[in-house]
C-alpha cells in the first residue's frame, strides 16, 4: 500500500496520489514562472515547487485536482517539502475522488447535526432563539461541511461544526463553574461566531477564500447575515439582547489586530474569546504532536506564535 504523504521521511523517494490543495503562480528573481504547490492527502499537506511551469501545467494543475506525485521527500527552512521529479494528472481508474484525499472531523457529520440540534434548543431566550434557527436554514449544510479555515486550525472537512460545537461543550462547563455567566448569550455567540466562514471561504475542497472573505472577512460577514435576519424576524436592532449578541460575535478575537471591530465588553464575549483561542491552540497543538516523535519537538506552529512544542512520553 502506497504511503501517506506525511509518512514520508527526508531523502525518500514519494510516489503517491495527492490533492492539489493549492497552486500559485510564482516568479523566481530570474523571472522565470514555477508553480507553489500545497498537496493533501488524509494524512496532512506536503509543499513543493514546480519549477519551469509551462503554461499547460498551469492551467491545468489548479486547487481540486488529484494528481501523481513523485519527487524527493526534503525539507526547507525546518519544514517538510517534496522535491518534484514528476507530476501529472491523475488518469482513467485511478484516483479521482477529492473526498478520499480530505482530512474530517472526528465527528460524524450526523453527530455533529444531532449536537447542533440540541444545543438550539438549550438556548430559551425567544430572540436568541428565532435568531439561530433563521440563520441556521440558511447555512447549516455548509456549516456541517466546512473547514473552520484554510489553514491553521480545524482546516479540515466539517471543521467549522466541531470547533463551534466544541467550544459550546466548554461553555456549558464553565457556566457550570461560574452560573453569573448568561448561559443562552454565550452558547448562542459560539455557534454563531465562525458561521462567517461559510462565505468566506470556498467549501472543503482544496478550500480557498471568496471575494468577500479576502475583502470583508468572516467576523464582518456573519454580522450582516445576523442584522439580515433580525430584519426578515422584525427584531428591534437597537434592543439590548440584539446589541448583545452582536456584540460577542464581533468581539469574538479579542483585540482590534485579529480582525475584531470592538474588543470584549461584557463577561460572555471575553469568555467566548478565551474559549476560543483555547479550543484553536489545542488543536493546532495536537495536529503538529500527532506528527512529531517522543521526547522531540514539533515544527513551530504559525498559528501559535510560530513556537515549537516538546512531546512528551505517552
Amino acid at each position: 500500500m502506497a504511503k501517506l504523504l506525511t509518512e514520508y521521511i527526508d531523502t525518500e523517494h514519494i510516489d503517491s496520489f495527492a490533492l492539489i490543495k493549492s497552486a500559485d503562480i510564482r516568479l523566481t528573481k530570474t523571472g522565470k514562472t514555477y508553480l507553489n504547490l500545497l498537496f493533501s492527502d488524509r494524512s496532512g499537506d506536503l509543499p513543493g515547487n514546480l519549477w519551469d511551469a509551462t503554461d499547460d501545467q498551469i492551467k491545468s494543475l489548479i486547487p481540486g485536482q488529484i494528481v501523481k506525485l513523485q519527487g524527493v521527500r526534503g525539507a526547507y527552512q525546518d519544514k517538510p517539502q517534496v522535491q518534484i521529479t514528476n507530476l501529472r494528472l491523475s488518469e482513467t481508474g485511478e484516483p479521482n475522488n477529492p473526498t478520499d484525499f480530505m482530512i474530517h472531523a472526528p465527528l460524524k457529520e450526523g453527530e455533529m447535526n444531532d449536537e447542533l440540534s440540541d444545543f438550539i434548543l438549550m438556548i430559551t431566550n425567544p430572540t436568541w432563539n428565532r435568531l439561530v434557527r433563521k440563520i441556521f436554514s440558511l447555512y447549516h449544510d455548509q456549516f456541517l461541511r466546512f473547514p473552520a479555515a484554510k489553514s491553521n486550525h480545524h482546516a479540515f472537512a466539517g471543521g467549522l461544526a466541531f470547533h463551534s460545537l466544541s467550544i459550546v461543550k466548554l461553555a456549558r462547563s464553565v457556566v457550570a463553574q461560574y452560573p453569573q455567566l448568561n448561559s443562552d448569550l454565550l452558547i448562542t455567540g459560539a455557534l454563531l461566531h465562525d458561521l462567517g466562514k461559510t462565505i468566506e471561504l470556498s467549501g472543503p475542497i482544496a478550500t480557498q477564500y471568496t471575494l468577500a472573505g479576502d475583502l470583508i472577512g468572516h467576523i464582518t460577514l456573519i454580522d450582516e447575515q445576523i442584522v439580515l435576519a433580525a430584519n426578515e424576524l422584525h427584531f428591534d436592532l437597537q434592543s439590548e439582547e440584539m446589541i448583545l449578541i452582536r456584540h460577542v460575535v464581533l468581539a469574538h478575537h479579542g483585540i482590534l489586530e485579529y480582525g475584531s471591530p470592538v474588543r470584549p465588553a461584557v463577561m460572555e464575549a471575553e469568555v467566548l474569546h478565551q474559549l476560543d483561542e483555547l479550543d484553536a491552540g489545542i488543536q493546532m497543538m495536537t495536529a503538529a504532536l500527532n506528527k512529531t516523535e517522543v521526547k522531540t519537538f514539533s515544527d513551530r506552529i504559525f498559528g501559535l506564535d510560530n513556537r515549537k512544542f516538546y512531546k512528551i512520553s505517552e
